[in-house]
Order: structure tokens, then C-alpha cells, then sequence
């Protein structure tokens, strides 16, 4: 593989920094930076600029209005937006859904739904998890009937990420119970302001409601929303997940945290601890190493291999990423990472705690928070047994 960028693909990094820096609302990217609260207005703002340019939807073909860019063109978009301090792009329409709409969504579906996701004004969730059905997802129980036009859709969705903000959501429900569990699952859009939808936000270790229950009582859903063929979502689903366990990677958050790392390991004096800088080498290590992985599977996603086995690869080096970087953070910040006050953090106040500043405090709830990489997704274990099954056989 040849490293080295080509003088065409340098000339693209340089247009879109430029751009994200002249576009980039300043005070959002300093809380990016420093991992302080994000607001609904902070990160849909950003999609709409994104959106306004065409670049929200930077992974879709032309022919579905997106720029056409090359597996290295996205992956230097993402990299440049990352180290810019600009909010993640919230995955679940654009890069989730979107692809699932273009590859099995009939024409007019996608001529409904496509737009509103490019332009950033629809907010997307993912109805996949239910209480006992998380990693397992085939045991799904939420069920959706057929009754004339529509489907009537009763049952739980748990750990519904931003499900708060969420304008629809893409389901998946049960339509038969004949056959093996996989058989009998259908993909399903739904209107989250639909009589008997009610989401219900979970309290999170850090003091977050960053997921949520959602319920659905007897919810009519048209079965023009359903996706390709009835008790066919298993296979939609799968496609799905490639794109997000690869956007769980999430490489260039990684790179960006890294050098926060280095920047609070100088500030507090640890950058001379041979052993501490060792563990800082050995996470950069590991982050190029990851990098090299997402190339991969992008440049499989463009020769129209199926990458979905490396995909469960960067999903569990990715995740063990996050989790490490997390913690040095909070062990190079030393007693400065531990003053949590919740509503002190609401009001943009942390106190005087000698020393110590907003941007060090939030480290811990952070830590807290990144608990759950190895699990959502589909839980590491579960993903090794699946690249012991598919790729060593």
C-alpha cells in the first residue's frame, strides 16, 4: 500500500481545511476540543452548514446528490474535520440509514427521505437495541402487524442514542415468528411524532441522557415506510452495520485526543515519566494501526468487496482505543479530572478548584461515559467470535 498521498488528494486537504476553519463556528469547536457539553443546536447547526455545502452526505454517490468522493477523499474530510474541533456528524441518517434507503428503498422512498437527510434537517435515531436483545439482536421482540395500508408497531426500543432529538427512526421489528428468529425481521421507518411513540431518556454514570427508551403503543406506521421486502431487515440490517462499525472507529477522534493527551501530559509535568510517555507511544501505535484498518475497509467499500468481518475488527480496536485514551486523560489531569458537579456543568461553571479548569473536569464523566464502547455495536465478544467464525475460520 503506498502511504503517500497523491499531490491531487493534498490539494483536497487543503481546500476542505480551509473551508472547515472559515465555516466552523468558533465556540463549538472549542467545546469539541476540550469534550465540554454539546447542544441539539451545536451539532444540527454544524450538519446544516455541512449540509448548505453538500458535503453532509460526503459518503453518497453523485446519482443520490453526494459529492462522489473517494474512500481516501472521505477519509481525509473526516480527518480534517476531527483535528478541527468540528462535532461528529451524527451517523445515524447520513451514514446509516442513507446507504440502506439508496441500496434497498424504492424510488420514490428515496426521493421522500433522502433530501431531508443531506440537508441536515431531519433528525435520524436507530430502533435496533430492545431490553434482551442487544448483541443478540435476532431476539427482537418489538412486533409490527400488517392491517391493510400500515403496520401496527407495539413493543420497546432501549439505549436509543440522541433518541430525544430524534424525528424518525429506522426500526427494526418482528412481522413473523415462523422460522429461524433472522427470517422474520423487517426494516421500518417510523415518524417519532406519531400518536403512542414515547421516549423516555436514561441517566447515564456522567450525568448525561445521551440514550433512551423509546416505546411504541399501537403505533400505525404506513407500510409505504417499509424498506424492500417484508421479514427481509436481517439482511438490510447487515449492510448497515458495516458502515457503523466503522464509523465507531472512529480513527480521527483518536488522533485529535491524542494530541490532548500529549498537550495536558506536558502541562502537568508528566511528559518526563518515561513509563507514562511510553503508554502515550504505545496508544499512537495502535491509533496509526487503526487508521491503516479504516483505509481498508473504505478501499473495500469502493472495489465492492464486503468488509463487514474487518469492519468487527475496527470496531473492537477502535472501541479499546477510545477506552484507553479516556483514561490517560484522566490519569495525566491527575485530582483535576474529579470535580463533578452536574448542574455546575450545566451552567458552564466547574468552581475554584486550585489548579484546575472546566476543560480538565470533564475528563472523568468521560472516562465514565466511554464504558460502553466495548458493548454497543455489538459487544466485543461477540464480534471476536464472529472474526474467529468468518476470518480464521
Amino acid at each position: 500500500m503506498d502511504l503517500n498521498y497523491t499531490p491531487q488528494e493534498q490539494a483536497f486537504r487543503q481546500e476542505v481545511r480551509q473551508w472547515v476553519q472559515a465555516h466552523l463556528p468558533k465556540d463549538v469547536a472549542y467545546k469539541v476540543q476540550n469534550n465540554l457539553r454539546l447542544s441539539r443546536d451545536d451539532m444540527q447547526g454544524w450538519a446544516k452548514i455541512l449540509g448548505k455545502k453538500g458535503w453532509l452526505a460526503y459518503g453518497w454517490p453523485q446519482e443520490f446528490g453526494g459529492p462522489g468522493w473517494t474512500a481516501v477523499e472521505r477519509h481525509l474530510f473526516e480527518e480534517e474535520c476531527a483535528l478541527a474541533g468540528a462535532p461528529r456528524i451524527i451517523p445515524f441518517g447520513p451514514v446509516m440509514v442513507a446507504p440502506v434507503i439508496m441500496a434497498y428503498g424504492n424510488a420514490e422512498q428515496q426521493k421522500r427521505f433522502l433530501p431531508g437527510i443531506a440537508s441536515g434537517e431531519v433528525w435520524w435515531s436507530q430502533g435496533y437495541s430492545e431490553p434482551g436483545s442487544g448483541s443478540d439482536l435476532a431476539s427482537l421482540k418489538t412486533r409490527a402487524e400488517r392491517v391493510g395500508d400500515h403496520y401496527v408497531v407495539n413493543g420497546q426500543k432501549t439505549w436509543t442514542t440522541l433518541g430525544q432529538y430524534g424525528d424518525w427512526i429506522f426500526c427494526l421489528v418482528r412481522t413473523s415468528s415462523e422460522g429461524k428468529p433472522q427470517t422474520g425481521i423487517s426494516f421500518l421507518l417510523i415518524d417519532m411524532t406519531s400518536p403512542g411513540v414515547t421516549v423516555r431518556p436514561i441517566k447515564l454514570l456522567d450525568g448525561e441522557c445521551e440514550v433512551n427508551e423509546v416505546f411504541f403503543d399501537n403505533v400505525k406506521v404506513p407500510a409505504e415506510n417499509l424498506i424492500g421486502e417484508e421479514n427481509q431487515g436481517w439482511t438490510y440490517a447487515k449492510h448497515l452495520l458495516s458502515h457503523e462499525r466503522t464509523n465507531i472507529a472512529d480513527v480521527n477522534r483518536s488522533k485529535r485526543e491524542l494530541e490532548r493527551l500529549k498537550r495536558i501530559a506536558k502541562q502537568q509535568g508528566l511528559w518526563e515519566d518515561v513509563r507514562f510517555r511510553d503508554e502515550i507511544a504505545k496508544l499512537e501505535v495502535d491509533v496509526l494501526a487503526l487508521e491503516m484498518m479504516v483505509l481498508r475497509v473504505l478501499s473495500a467499500v469502493s472495489s465492492g468487496r464486503n468488509p463487514l468481518d474487518i469492519a468487527g475488527l475496527l470496531k473492537i480496536k477502535g472501541s479499546e482505543i477510545q477506552q484507553r485514551y479516556s483514561e490517560l486523560l484522566m490519569l495525566a489531569a491527575g485530582p483535576y479530572s474529579l470535580p463533578f458537579i452536574e448542574e455546575a456543568m450545566s451552567a458552564g461553571w466547574q468552581g475554584d478548584f486550585p489548579g484546575g479548569d472546566a476543560t480538565m473536569s470533564v475528563l472523568a464523566p468521560t472516562y465514565f461515559n466511554f464504558r460502553k464502547t466495548t458493548i454497543y455495536g455489538g459487544s466485543n465478544e461477540v464480534q471476536r467470535n464472529i472474526v474467529a467464525q468468518t476470518v480464521l475460520g
